[in-house]
């Protein structure tokens, strides 16, 4: 069988080669004639697998190792047989955390404290679900938006327009749908941005189009919105350049991408094709995801003294290098047009490795009594001793 693969997939050699011959390719280069003899293929987000891609292939199966699937044509591939497969889920906590790391990032920068704020969350699937637990122990007032699961009458949900009436920062984290009961594609636009509060925060992680760019850049020049945070891009891989100008924090749609995130999106992917072909998935990724050595260490504590969201957002930032990567994204404003896209793709290749909060640990009598329960149940540190 032959495996073609991602090579930004973790672990893909050893995870696949037991289905047959494994060939890894850039995401940017997966192309129709490189697929031709494939049986297999699986792939990331940047690779768009439609009519263009699989015409004239032998493909009995495709995989995405992501959580999203608007880059997939699925009716065409229903139409040919062919299987699909994904991992939802698999990078809902890197999101998470890269969304706490970026709020106290700006909540810093501003010399303003989140406790007391009220975070409206809108769509509450893998990621939505975990950040509004995470957040609830920073001390926030939660208000949460999803159409689809207040329509099941699961889970306690409030109108999108009361939402935006109400909170001090909306946080974006919905799939991206043109169709159906509850469209998502420009969800957020003039109308909605006019109903924020004067100087709402918009944090956006989900899909560049959820938003109308061109509405949020008007409203950030107008004062209606007063903090952008943004990790996806209308036009990927060629990003707004007046949002590169007006955001606070941007970065090159790599919220998710954390070490451990994608290792998980392999071992579902993987699990997920053993069941398909009827073997036993025996490979779990736990020879990959052993910390290093300095990865074991405790974390530094920052000085007891700051306020209680300057000492949260040092101790976070080295876990979560946001400045490297947001003024690195921001230079694309001096590179030439044509070559944004492979200025964006390599970028997002060259992020700084990113382990799991979960993993790390700080002996628990450097952390400020007070902010033992937001650091081990909120940002997600073991306290120990």
């Amino acid at each position: 069988m032959d495996v073609v693969v991602d090579a930004n997939i973790p672990g893909a050699a050893q995870a696949f080669a037991e289905l047959g011959s494994v060939r890894l390719l850039s995401g940017e280069h997966i192309e129709r004639q490189s697929i031709r003899n494939a049986d297999v293929l699986l792939v990331r987000s940047v690779t768009r697998v439609d009519d263009g891609l699989v015409d004239g292939s032998r493909l009995c199966c495709v995989g995405s190792a992501t959580t999203g699937t608007d880059h997939v044509d699925l009716p065409s591939l229903a139409r040919r047989g062919i299987a699909f497969m994904h991992a939802p889920g698999s990078n809902a906590e890197s999101v998470v955390e890269w969304v706490l790391a970026a709020l106290l990032r700006v909540s810093a920068h501003r010399s303003v404290e989140l406790r007391g704020k009220t975070v409206g969350i809108v769509g509450c699937g893998n990621v939505g679900r975990r950040l509004s637990k995470r957040l609830g122990a920073f001390g926030v007032r939660i208000l949460k938006n999803d159409p689809p699961l207040a329509k099941r009458g699961s889970g306690d949900f409030v109108s999108l327009g009361r939402l935006l009436a109400e909170a001090d920062i909306v946080s974006l984290h919905v799939p991206l749908t043109g169709t159906g009961a509850f469209p998502t594609s420009n969800l957020i636009g003039k109308a909605e941005l006019s109903q924020l509060q004067p100087g709402a925060w918009v944090v956006n992680t989900s899909r560049g189009r959820v938003i109308d760019e061109d509405a949020l850049v008007g409203a950030l020049r107008a004062g209606q919105v007063g903090a952008a945070i943004l990790d996806v891009w209308a036009t990927e891989p060629d990003p707004n350049g007046a949002l590169l100008e007006l955001a606070d924090v941007v970065s090159p749609h790599v919220a998710g991408h954390s070490f451990d995130g994608k290792l998980q999106g392999t071992v579902m992917l993987h699990r997920a094709l053993m069941q398909h072909f009827g073997r036993e998935a025996t490979w779990n990724g736990s020879d990959l995801a052993a910390l290093t050595d300095f990865e074991q260490l405790p974390l530094p504590a920052p000085a007891p003294d700051l306020p209680e969201t300057a000492w949260l957002d040092a101790f976070v930032r080295p876990l979560c290098d946001l400045q490297r990567l947001d003024s690195e994204l921001r230079t694309m404003r001096s590179v030439k047009p044509h070559e944004h896209g492979v200025f964006f793709s390599a970028l997002r290749k060259s992020c700084p490795r990113r382990r799991a909060f979960r993993l790390r640990w700080i002996p628990k009598a450097n952390v400020p009594a007070p902010l033992h329960h937001v650091v081990e149940h909120g940002v997600g540190i073991r306290l120990a001793g």
